[in-house]
């Protein structure tokens, strides 16, 4: 069996892969603050005799506004590019296999749709800082990128679908960017993609991302419509008007794969109604997601 060391194991994309693969690898993972990937002799420390074939390196400093201002810049740029090339340097010593999770944001939203062999150009400093690790890694480990993923259930974080659904179902209004484009992406997807990288591994880039790109506003409203939730409460707005104030994001991020022919990647709205059967999957799941999923 494939062993696949894994950092940020315990977040929002990486806690699923290994529920949905758990019996297709042997999972190790390497947690904060016992494995810092800023510290190096705790790296080494830690993998130099630790047995796998693969490290899945997840693990990133991802508050795209915070990331503009100190602490936040010398925080992402100290985890997403100083720990990246730790952690990388020691994978390539022990000769192994390492696979960097990349995000759709290395794109600046003017020219899309954007694929593998598109050029990134940063519009946020968090961007700036995932694509100095891409360049790090690049033609010799594999670079994956996703864009805005979700799930059914979460306790740590809401993802930008379960953020929506909790707001329509308390009633409260949304305004929702219209002249724009996201590329929303199931996270189960995600975890049956790599399946087939991690045991087809290939140091290249690929898209693992979405079926289908549409505005935010689309995409309540579908949230509206699949969960019979008040689509009246959802409101257009622009972009500029939303991010007006905020770190810049890519305004027409429509994300596709020329790579990707070995798993079809759900639209979201087919990603919904997947959520919406595993959401009928029992009570428990349903109270796990009433207290905070």
């Amino acid at each position: 069996m494939v062993k696949i060391a894994v950092t940020g194991s315990t977040g929002l994309i990486g806690s699923r892969i290994i529920e949905l693969l758990k019996n297709d690898f042997e999972f190790v993972e390497l947690t904060w603050p016992k494995f810092d990937i800023t510290q190096k002799e705790t790296i080494w420390d830690t993998l130099k005799n630790l047995n796998f074939d693969l490290l899945l390196h997840l693990a990133a400093y991802t508050n795209v506004d915070e990331a503009e201002e100190e602490p936040g810049k010398s925080s992402a740029f100290k985890i997403n590019v100083e720990g990246t090339k730790n952690i990388f340097a020691a994978v390539i010593k022990r000769k192994k296999k390492f696979i960097y999770v990349s995000t759709d944001f290395v794109f600046d939203g003017k020219n899309p749709p954007y694929f593998e062999n598109s050029i990134p150009n940063p519009l946020s400093y968090y961007a700036q800082t995932k694509l100095e690790g891409e360049k790090y890694v690049q033609q010799q480990a594999m670079i994956v990128r996703f864009s805005y993923p979700y799930r059914t259930y979460f306790k740590a974080k809401r993802d930008f679908f379960r953020v929506l659904k909790y707001w329509l179902e308390e009633k409260k209004g949304l305004g929702l960017v219209q002249d724009s484009l996201i590329t929303p992406t199931f996270i189960d997807d995600i975890a049956f993609a790599l399946k087939y990288l991690f045991l087809h591994y290939s140091p290249e880039i690929f898209h693992i991302v979405g079926g289908d790109a549409l505005s935010p506003y689309e995409a309540g409203i579908l949230i509206a419509k699949q969960f019979k939730l008040d689509k009246s409460l959802i409101k257009a707005t622009t972009y500029q008007h939303y991010f007006g104030n905020k770190s810049k994001r890519p305004q027409f991020s429509e994300i596709k794969s020329k790579k990707n022919n070995f798993y079809r990647m759900k639209t979201f709205e087919e990603g919904l109604i997947e959520i919406k059967k595993q959401t009928m999957g029992g009570k428990r799941r349903k109270i796990d997601y009433e207290d905070g999923g």
